[in-house]
């Protein structure tokens, strides 16, 4: 079966917001992009350059099997695609313990999945994001392991924090 990340109905249409948040209702639906309860917001992305960004759901939406198996792939919860960036999200709500570790893996392994159906040449900026609604402040991943990430994933920068600031 062939996967398209990239031409999926599960695409929203772009925006050119200034402030939109992008939610997980953690019911096992899609994560979704939302303008008016930011209570909901599990990220918040920043937006002042009015630049168009496409948010395309993948967890719950685009379904990878394993390799000769009809098991799922982990996969992040979803993608913002703009100009020339491409920035996958892995949204939690989890305290304490294992959830960092838990996201670079969902992280990875999507990336993984990605380039191994698409060419990302054409994305200059490549970023991952562990973004958690109960650590909202920035978390330090040291820079010994930013670098194995980026390493890792042929060129994904990795962050943990709520806010996507869109360059």
């Amino acid at each position: 079966m062939s996967v398209n990340f990239f031409g999926t109905k599960c695409k929203e249409s772009s925006r050119q917001d200034k402030l939109f948040g992008i939610c997980d209702d953690q019911n096992g639906t899609k994560a979704y992009t939302n303008m008016t309860d930011n209570t909901k917001w599990i990220a918040k992305v920043i937006n002042n350059n009015d630049l168009a960004i496409s948010f395309t759901p993948i967890d719950n939406c685009i379904i990878v099997l394993k390799e000769g198996t009809l098991d799922k792939e982990s996969t992040c919860d979803g993608m913002l695609t703009f100009s020339n960036s491409l920035y996958l999200v892995e949204l939690k709500k989890q305290g304490i313990g294992g959830w960092l570790s838990d996201a670079k893996s969902q992280l990875e392994n999507t990336i993984k999945l990605l380039r191994s159906k698409h060419n990302l040449e054409e994305y200059k900026y490549k970023k991952a994001f562990a973004c958690n609604k109960k650590h909202p402040n920035f978390t330090v991943i040291d820079a010994a392991e930013k670098k194995a990430f980026f390493e890792r994933t042929k060129g994904f920068r990795i962050d943990a924090q709520v806010e996507i600031v869109i360059k």
